[in-house]
């Protein structure tokens, strides 16, 4: 029993390591428009965003005087240690995270405050040029620099109103108005533009923007913190340098991981088609029939609203139930006759077949093959080869088993010609409860109905 516990930890950290799909959509998505030419919409929204930006940004020195003259190298540090915090970026399911609150908010006390959003644009500039000839992006990115530099307007023209020169505690409640106010106009530089170019509805795109925003929310204060003591002692910016630097490392590091990940995930799927080829190979009516159980199974993870890695291990389970077959002679597999009792607990040992092959593979698709054993598990317990029960009956497995039974029906086999699918439907129906998950039978026969 004492050697059980490290397997069974690993099994858990296997499975949370595992690629989320949803999650990989979503950065690949992303990572897929960066590399393209700006479309229209999103292309002319940056630029009216980002002449507006131009504008005030320019205005500012002007409507907002200063008795502030850092030296040239305190402005440069700022600019190039902004750059840096830009390039640290940290993927996420719909967006990228920058850790760039940390210099910001020194900023905002060091340098003249109407010169704050030229020099962020300044910034944001360096970072997006380095960031062009390392990735080779379009040129026209570059649209987006301006548009990426509205975060500064909200805590300048707050800290203006309240008259805050110097960083002090008991100014706390300005500073928190003044974060505030960098998120509202952030949300409301980028939101309704997400809805015109990309449809992102606004209650989403402030859920997106939550997360953002937590993260300024806790290095806020590390920022003040520099600014703080940087007032007096200009050197005192070298503090927050080391922090950036492990941040860009970070960053790197899970781009690399995210890279491996997507990799990865796309070997599994290639795999899986592989395998489903193979089976078609030798049993061509066996990889139909697994193809359409997979449009089925889709269908009906849909309408019970399984998603995630589920849904994924649902597609690949529906493509590979039968891939145990391939281990049971052609003979068997197309007789014409019914089976004989010993040909039929040879049929049977085709989903220990399966897991086995697909454990062989190892990592999802062996996650994979776990599903795939309980394929032709019972509702009621009857089925086999584990006799497992209701919910001790993976859902995936559940849906496989329902949908499978639907084609195996509805198809032309040679001991049997098809049924019609209202009376398969019915049969389903029959069997609810016995055979099959109640749940899973009005879902398939929703999806049925269109």
């Amino acid at each position: 029993m004492a050697t059980a516990a490290p397997s069974v930890a690993a099994e858990h950290a296997q499975s949370a390591a595992a690629p989320d799909p949803d999650v990989d959509e979503l950065i690949g998505a992303a990572r897929g428009r960066e590399a393209r030419r700006l479309q229209d919409r999103n292309r002319w929204s940056a630029a009216v965003l980002g002449l507006g930006f131009l504008g005030l940004a320019s205005a500012l020195p002007v409507l907002i005087s200063s008795a502030r003259s850092p030296g040239a190298l305190t402005v440069l540090a700022l600019v190039v240690s902004y750059a840096a915090a830009s390039s640290a970026r940290f993927e996420v399911g719909h967006g990228v995270f920058v850790p760039t609150q940390s210099v910001l908010v020194p900023m905002l006390f060091l340098l003249p405050l109407g010169f704050v959003p030229l020099a962020i644009c300044a910034g944001v500039l360096l970072a997006a040029l380095v960031d062009h000839f390392r990735r080779r992006l379009p040129l026209e990115q570059l649209l987006l620099v301006p548009l990426n530099s509205w975060v500064s307007v909200g805590p300048v023209a707050v800290l203006a109103v309240a008259g805050a020169t110097n960083p002090g505690l008991r100014h706390w409640p300005v500073y928190v108005a003044a974060l505030g106010a960098q998120f509202a106009i952030d949300y409301l530089a980028h939101a309704p533009r997400q809805k015109f170019v990309n449809g992102v509805p606004l209650t989403l795109a402030a859920k997106f923007m939550l997360s953002s925003c937590l993260v300024d929310v806790a290095l806020a204060p590390i920022g003040l913190l520099v600014a703080l003591t940087a007032v007096d002692q200009p050197a005192a910016l070298t503090f927050v340098l080391p922090l950036i630097g492990l941040l860009v490392v970070f960053a790197r590091e899970r781009q690399v991981r995210i890279d491996h990940a997507l990799e990865l995930s796309h070997a599994y799927r290639g795999t899986a088609l592989l395998l489903g080829d193979v089976v078609e190979a030798d049993d061509a009516y066996t990889g139909s029939h697994s193809r359409d159980v997979v449009t089925l199974v889709l269908g009906v993870c849909d309408r019970l609203g399984v998603g995630g890695r589920e849904r994924r291990d649902a597609e690949f389970a529906a493509l590979l139930h039968d891939v145990g077959k391939i281990k049971i002679p052609a003979e068997i597999i197309n007789k014409p006759a019914k089976l004989t009792d010993e040909e039929f607990a040879l049929i049977k040992t085709h989903t220990l077949e399966g897991e086995k092959l697909l454990s062989q593979v190892g990592g999802l698709l062996g996650d994979v093959g776990r599903v795939i054993r309980s394929c032709h598990e019972d509702w009621d317990g009857s089925g086999y080869p584990d006799g497992l029960a209701n919910e001790e009956i993976p859902r995936v497995a559940r849906i496989v088993r329902c949908c499978d039974a639907f084609s195996a029906m509805t198809t032309d086999r040679p001991y049997r010609s098809a049924r019609p699918v209202a009376d398969a439907i019915d049969e389903l129906r029959r069997c609810s409860g016995s055979d099959f998950d109640p749940e899973v039978v009005e879902a398939l026969a929703s999806v049925l109905a269109g």
